[in-house]
């Protein structure tokens, strides 16, 4: 699988996690619906149940009610039989008879308030006849409150309830009509008149005990349908008079029905019961949904873990793949200098008399052994980016004398190439506070590339230049390198920061190279907190701009870095007796002659514990410094440090340099830590060993 097509299978799972995420939010919403309408239905039904259990009961109570109304009349009117039975038999009843009767038929509870006889339909006799004398005359048939029930008595033979209405005697009650028929001489039926109960409605309504009903937490309300009119009209009802959603259960009585509504006072289902159901349906739906998400998370993690599984193996083959290309340039990379390396050592030994060949051997021997060097170097650092152990030394630094040091550096391949270089600067404040070293790896790698990737007679630019300075006093630099040279494809372009990775091998580009870097460049960048872009085309060129940003150095800053630059230290080194801690024996011979041919007076021990013993058995001022490797048998170079320094004469305060292959930065602060004054990284560079010598005897 190539790296486009990786990217884009990246692409396509990053859409589908959207998609999925997406499509399982949909689905556990509608799963929450769908329990809570099935749930809100359950307990709908469950309420319905209910509400047809309370409204048989409400019916039974509103049957049982106007079962005890008819009663009381029938109780009523059965008192009053005596009186029609005697006119039906014709028997003519005088005023003082009727009053007698009348008087046994009135009841403790004074609901019967008044008697009537209505002989053809008018009022002719009344008991009591105090107070009712307005009664005496009036034709029930006629009157136009009292005759569709009067009639209705009348025709249908049997007695009749009309009212409540505002009796024309005073008060309001209601009438009972039984109808009176006596037989003529040939034996037919002829209406006589009535006989009618005048009853007291509030004491009526009291006798039947309908307030109970709101005692036991019902609302009601009785009426029927005015017999001219067709309109309701309200019989009995309770002190709360708004009823809702109630129950209508029609009672049939003599010549009539009537209707009674009835609802319980906090309805059938309770808001309580309302409030309960839909919180007891949200809860059951809410349990629904968490259950499901989290049987479909667990599906979804296990899916995305055996993905996740899939494709670290793909990766892992991938990255085994790249690892494969890399080990086969690096193999093809090593090989070269080292073929380089080996031949021309062979031939300097069978040239050796020959000044000019051994000169020119040596040369080449020296140009392999730093390409060997730098490769070795680039893979370390790249693993000490990804381990996250690269960190910045902040210091001084000049933009201008970084350009200069590398012009000097491509200079002798410029001119070899007869290539147009430009360095180009525009600062005006060129001191900034940075890592020198790593930002001129930086600038290093890609001048390099360009450089080697130009054709013969090419071009090659270098700008530089300040666009921001903050009053925070904060830089910030826009660098371009720009070349002509042979560029890069559009499909590589997304992968020149990918570690292992080249376009071309050096046998097809004829560039040797390593592949790391760019990626190294782009570590270091983003570990300043700045942004690097590349433009390519295949055949045109390339262009690399980089942005970062710096702390402004202040003029004191300035001046003190300026004064400790070792090569502006003037000391003669002659004569100075050093004390060398070496076990590798070809190291050592190498330092001791370096040193020697400047005048330098060394001895040598093989570790830690030779080096603490030598210099206690010399004189105190014997040794001027030590050069201490870190890595030796039975003490190493940091222990021996500690040992020296824990000294209590004179030889404590000796001037103590690191000399080791250990040559990152940690490993720097450890030896200082360890109480040493200088740090100088293998494989020796004369200059730097010298002028650190120079800086740390100087400052002795």
């Amino acid at each position: 699988m190539t790296y486009s097509e990786i990217y884009e299978n990246d692409e396509k799972k990053d859409m589908q996690t959207k998609n999925d995420v997406k499509n399982l939010r949909i689905k556990v919403v509608f799963v929450f619906c769908l329990a809570f309408f099935i749930t809100l239905t359950c307990m709908y039904m469950v309420n319905q149940n209910q509400e047809k259990r309370e409204k048989l009961k409400a019916t039974y109570t509103a049957e049982t009610t106007v079962g005890k109304i008819e009663a009381q009349l029938t109780k009523y009117l059965s008192e009053s039989e005596f009186m029609k039975k005697i006119i039906e038999e014709q028997y003519e009843i005088s005023d003082e008879e009727f009053s007698e009767i009348s008087r046994l038929m009135q009841d403790e509870n004074h609901v019967i308030s008044a008697h009537e006889l209505a002989k053809d339909g008018s009022v002719s006799q009344v008991y009591p006849l105090a107070g009712n004398e307005e009664a005496i005359g009036l034709d029930m048939l006629q009157d136009s409150e009292r005759k569709a029930a009067a009639n209705l008595a009348k025709d249908s033979g049997e007695y009749t309830i009309a009212g409540p209405f505002n009796l024309v005697q005073g008060g309001v009650g209601a009438l009972l009509f039984d109808p009176i028929y006596t037989k003529d001489e040939s034996g037919q039926k002829q209406f006589w008149g009535f006989s009618i109960l005048v009853l007291d409605w509030n004491n009526f309504i009291e006798e039947t005990e309908l307030s109970k009903l709101e005692n036991v937490g019902y609302h009601y309300q009785i009426w029927k349908k005015d017999l001219d009119t067709g309109k309701k009209l309200i019989i009995a009802e309770c002190d709360n008079r708004k009823l809702s959603n109630s129950l209508e259960v029609a009672c049939a009585v003599p010549n009539d029905t009537w209707y009674f509504e009835i609802v319980p006072g906090n309805g059938w289902i309770s808001k309580t019961q309302k409030i309960f159901m839909i919180l007891i349906s949200l809860a059951i739906a809410l349990l629904f949904a968490e259950g499901y998400l989290q049987y479909q998370m667990r599906r979804y993690r296990e899916r995305i873990h055996e993905e996740e599984l899939k494709k670290a193996a793909e990766e892992a083959r991938s990255a085994s793949e790249a690892k494969s290309r890399f080990l086969f340039n690096m193999s093809h990379d090593i090989r070269t200098p080292m073929n380089a390396i080996i031949g021309f050592s062979d031939l300097l030994e069978k040239y050796i008399d020959e000044k000019e060949k051994v000169l020119e051997y040596l040369q080449k021997i020296k140009a392999s052994s730093s390409f060997l060097l730098s490769l070795i170097n680039y893979v370390l650092e790249m693993a000490r980016i990804e381990s996250g152990e690269a960190t910045l030394k902040l210091e001084v630094g000049c933009f201008s004398e970084l350009l200069e040091s590398l012009q000097a550096v491509f200079e002798p391949e410029v001119k070899k190439k007869n290539l147009s270089y430009t360095c180009v600067m525009n600062a005006e404040h060129p001191y900034v506070i940075c890592d020198k070293t790593k930002v001129r790896e930086i600038l290093l790698n890609i001048i390099s590339n360009s450089i080697k990737y130009t054709p013969e007679g090419g071009s090659v630019l270098v700008d530089i230049s300040e666009f921001h300075y903050s009053k925070e006093g904060h830089t910030f630099f826009k660098i371009v390198i720009q070349d002509n040279g042979i560029g890069m494809s559009e499909e590589y372009l997304p992968h020149i920061f990918e570690e292992f990775t080249r376009e071309r091998t050096s046998t097809e580009s004829r560039v040797v190279g390593t592949g790391l870097g760019l990626p190294i460049v782009k570590a270091l960048v983003d570990l300043m907190g700045g942004t690097i872009n590349v433009e390519s085309k295949l055949g045109e060129g390339t262009k690399t701009t980089i942005v970062l940003s710096f702390p402004s150095a202040s003029e004191e800053q300035i001046r003190e870095a300026e004064g400790v630059w070792p090569e502006q230290i003037e000391r003669d080194l002659r004569g100075k007796r050093i004390l060398l801690a070496e076990d590798n024996e070809l190291n050592a011979e190498i330092a001791m002659e370096l040193l020697g041919e400047s005048g330098l007076e060394t001895e040598h021990v093989i570790d830690g514990v030779k080096c603490v013993e030598t210099l206690k058995a010399k004189p105190e001022d014997y040794y001027d410094l030590i050069l201490m490797d870190i890595q030796m048998p039975h003490m190493d170079g940091y222990e021996a440090t500690k040992a020296i320094r824990a000294l209590d004469d004179p030889r404590s305060r000796i001037p103590i340099i690191a000399m080791t292959a250990n040559a990152f930065e940690e490993d720097r602060q450890r030896a200082f830590e360890a109480g040493m004054d200088g740090h100088i990284a293998k494989p020796i560079d004369v200059k730097i060993l010298f002028s650190t010598l120079a800086q740390v005897l100087g400052e002795e």
